[in-house]
């Protein structure tokens, strides 16, 4: 099977085991890396906004807004283009973007921390994104900051399929823990 086709057929029973997680699970999680992995202080940290069945992170981006963290959501530019971060707080009116993402008109952020979303997660720290590689490309130039996975623990798979434009993660945080690679 070609790479291609083994990430659709990862992400297509990604989907299905993430079907039947339950997001409210997201304030655990969001516990998990507030005691394990939590931001560097004065990090500026990028969230993101949970899409429809994906582990909810506005608990988590609630508590990095309440131990004042600069916090920022990404912009989903044109195919082919790296993300970019805008200041989030949580008073803000969100804008709907690309692919149902939400983010603000808030100044420009550079994130030294990144959550990242995810459809699926190996033990070597792999991730399976959504498949425009809006992620990879953004990580690739901001090789310093730290990347934690997001996700609810039935997404991890025995391996992952990547290729050499994918970037791992540095850990993965979900309801029962944060795992660090």
């Amino acid at each position: 099977m070609d790479l291609a086709s083994a990430k659709s057929a990862a992400r297509q029973t990604a989907l299905t085991r993430r079907a039947a997680c339950n997001p409210a699970v997201g304030a655990v999680m969001a516990q998990q890396i507030m005691r394990h992995c939590p931001p560097p202080p004065g990090a500026v940290v990028a969230g993101f906004v949970s899409l429809d069945g994906e582990i909810a992170t506005a608990p988590l981006l609630n508590l990095l807004h309440h131990e004042k963290f600069n916090i920022c959501l990404p912009v989903t530019p044109k195919r082919g283009q790296p993300l970019y971060f805008r200041k989030w707080q949580p008073d803000d009116t969100m804008i709907h973007g690309r692919f149902g993402t939400r983010h603000t008109d808030g100044p420009e952020l550079i994130p030294d921390f990144i959550l990242v979303p995810l459809l699926a997660f190996d033990q070597h720290g792999n991730r399976l994104g959504y498949g425009a590689g809006y992620y990879d490309r953004t990580l690739t130039l901001l090789p310093n900051a730290y990347r934690l996975g997001c996700a609810f623990a039935a997404q991890e798979m025995p391996e992952v399929p990547t290729g050499p434009d994918d970037v791992k993660l540095h850990a993965i945080a979900t309801e029962l823990g944060v795992r660090v690679f």
